[in-house]
């Protein structure tokens, strides 16, 4: 009997400690998968929250953070999303992420979740064409709107249209003076402006090539930059500015073909301008200063200061929309300018979203500031790290990212909502001129006294791919805006045509 109650006794104390320890294995689980989640944070790239802070699990990954955004946004569409933690792209594993960054799971994990292009577009590997034509250096390239035609303005004192499906020259426009320093298309790909160093600006028909009334006079030193009003306030496109080495921004009506508003102020040559999608003109000067200029009077109704020598370059954050207007990968074409302006205002509206319109200067003092003049005339941020002089910035189409391009050899990448530093691209051996934007956004191209184009991927912030062939600098550069293509010109006279 006393042995049975033994035994008894017995496998009820195996039993109990059986269970304890299937007890004590689940709460070793519990408390493991505990520490294996991590407290996150999901903003957008303007900072503001998608929802409460959650739990992930280390295992969750892009893939993971997908769904969950789209799920979070109610997107019917599935869309792609990039996510970023301190600007480093997260590519893998939260776990392996934190860990190999040395990030602390004890405080919230703020991500950053990134729309990204539907399309992609192929990185160009190969020059597809060299077309003679000009007689002296080709100084500015620059593709139609739509992506069908391309423009370039040259020493020779002729603007060039070429013939992309050829790729041969199409017409030679006969009629400035000096060299053509300058070119811009409208943003409906109805006219094509250009400017010299003698100060005319000539409008020009592309189907025709031909000259579409006498050269614009007024402008007494060279044209430093040309902008077209978007085609969201205004179509068909009349309007446009042109800024001058004289000091003086004026703006134009090609049906009325004169001069309409002169914007006078700055003391010292004006270099670079654009016509914003707010409605409002933006010009940086050799003052040192930004101003901002309203269009129905030409009042002056900001300046923003802050550089210490010339300003050089602007870019603003809505910028390839203002470009392309209502044109997109797509290729579609439209009937009438109402449908043009009603598309282009739905693309403006979309892209800029409920931020303010953020502007991008590059200076000679080796700085540049980024400001959202809507809401406030001091900078939203002071960008250093170049060594020389700002040549050229430009925003991403997305206005995700801000590229610049310095005489310091390098081109440097930037956070386009923030200003932060996040990446430097080097491998050009001479100072770099120009820099312009796939339209996904994922490539980034430049052109160099060194002779080159280099081709960047913004992902993994290296050379995608090296472009020799030019015989001496590349000026001239530019992405055509349906990913297909990319033109460059420079020193030796050539245009040339590279493919993916």
């Amino acid at each position: 009997m006393t042995t049975q109650t033994g035994k008894r006794k017995d496998r009820e104390n195996e039993k109990m400690e059986v269970e304890a320890v299937a007890a004590a294995q689940v709460v070793a689980a519990e408390e493991r998968e505990e520490s294996h989640r991590v407290i996150c944070q999901l903003t957008d790239p303007e900072g503001t929250p998608l929802g409460l802070p959650i739990f992930l699990p280390e295992t969750a990954g892009p893939k993971e953070l997908q769904q969950l955004v789209n799920q979070l946004l109610n997107n019917e569409e599935k869309l792609p999303y990039a996510f970023y933690v301190s600007d480093h792209e997260l590519a893998v594993q939260l776990g392996s992420y934190l860990q190999k960054n040395k990030v602390s799971v004890e405080k919230v994990i703020t991500i950053v979740y990134q729309p990204q292009a539907v399309f992609r577009i192929r990185p160009v590997t190969r020059c597809s064409s060299t077309i003679a034509g000009h007689t002296e250096a080709v100084l500015s390239v620059a593709f139609s709107p739509d992506g069908r035609h391309l423009a370039s303005g040259s020493g020779d004192t002729t603007v060039r249209m070429w013939d992309l499906n050829t790729q041969t020259p199409l017409f030679t426009c006969k009629g400035h003076k000096n060299w053509v320093l300058c070119i811009a298309w409208s943003p409906d790909g109805k006219y094509l402006v250009s400017g010299s160093k003698a100060g005319e600006l000539i409008y020009w028909d592309p189907q025709t090539g031909k000259s579409l009334g006498n050269p614009l006079m007024g402008h007494k030193k060279w044209i430093t930059g040309i902008s077209w009003e978007p085609v969201h306030l205004s179509a068909p496109c009349r309007r446009f500015v042109s800024a001058s080495k004289d000091g003086d921004a004026r703006i134009w009506d090609v049906a009325l073909k004169k001069c309409i508003i002169s914007l006078t102020g700055h003391t010292l040559a004006i270099t670079c301008v654009k016509w914003g999608g707010d409605g409002f003109i933006y010009t940086g000067s050799q003052d040192c200063t930004i101003k901002i200029w309203e269009t129905t009077q030409g009042k002056l109704i900001q300046e923003l200061k802050g550089h210490g020598h010339w300003v050089n370059s602007l870019a603003l954050s809505t910028e390839y929309v203002l470009r392309t207007g209502a044109f997109d990968h797509t290729g579609k074409q439209y009937s009438s300018p109402e449908e043009m302006k009603q598309v282009a205002l739905e693309r403006y509206n979309k892209m800029r979203g409920a931020a303010p319109e953020r502007l991008v200067s590059g200076s000679d003092d080796f700085t540049m500031f980024l400001w959202e003049p809507a809401a406030s005339k001091h900078p939203k941020n002071r960008m250093t790290g170049h060594q020389q002089l700002v040549n050229h910035v430009f925003f991403s189409p997305d206005g995700q990212w801000i590229a610049s391009a310095s005489f310091d050899k390098s081109v440097k990448l930037w956070n386009g909502v923030t200003g932060s530093f996040v990446a430097a691209f080097r491998g050009h051996v001479g100072p770099v001129y120009q820099i312009s934007w796939s339209a996904d956004s994922r490539l980034l191209l430049s052109g160099s006294k060194d002779s080159t184009l280099k081709v960047w991927d913004i992902r993994t912030q290296k050379l995608k791919q090296d472009l020799p062939g030019h015989a001496d600098e590349v000026f001239a550069v530019d992405w055509s805006p349906d990913g297909e293509k990319v033109a460059s010109g420079g020193k030796d006279k050539v245009l040339k045509l590279w493919m993916g």
